[in-house]
């Protein structure tokens, strides 16, 4: 498989995670896959091929005393800059996973959130986080938002 097409594939794997949490956040099959890690395990063993097969001694050197220079250098080698896009579409997904379940423990709207994650990790969060605060504000007896603690599904919610 070459490098090109793992990144293809690696895009395109993510894509029915994010339909299934933005589309059907409520269907027994969304929750129910949502509840696992089994998403992220493809994704971090594509992501852990490209990352030992793309360091060098330079690049672990670069890598270990970050200058923009170097990182610039660094990922402008195709596989250097696959594992990179890769290293987003696990950590993009991750958070937008935690702003699901935040918005199904907590009632508060996500939809907005979870798109703006797909495109744009940090702003989806951003979102998330100002969504729940102007909520809390209007609706102060919805449930705590316990968003701070990261905490995962439940073990009963699992066993449904």
């Amino acid at each position: 498989m070459t490098i090109s097409q793992l990144f293809d594939i690696s895009n395109l794997f993510v894509l029915p995670f994010w339909a299934l949490i933005i589309l059907l956040p409520n269907w027994k099959v969304t929750k129910r896959i949502m509840e696992s890690y089994i998403p992220f395990v493809p994704l971090a063993g594509a992501y852990l091929y490209l990352f030992i097969t793309s360091i060098t001694p330079e690049n672990a050197q670069a890598l270990s005393n970050p200058q923009l220079a170097d990182i610039a250098r660094f990922f402008a080698d195709e596989k250097a800059a696959a594992t990179g896009w890769i290293h987003f579409l696990v950590m993009d997904l991750f958070v937008g996973r935690f702003i699901y379940w935040e918005g199904q423990k907590t009632g508060v709207w996500t939809i907005h959130s979870l798109i703006l994650c797909l495109f744009a990790g940090p702003m989806g969060v951003l979102s998330h986080i100002i969504t729940t605060w102007i909520t809390k504000a209007i609706s102060p007896k919805l449930p705590e938002n316990q968003a701070a603690t990261l905490s995962e599904p439940t073990a009963s919610s699992s066993s449904n």
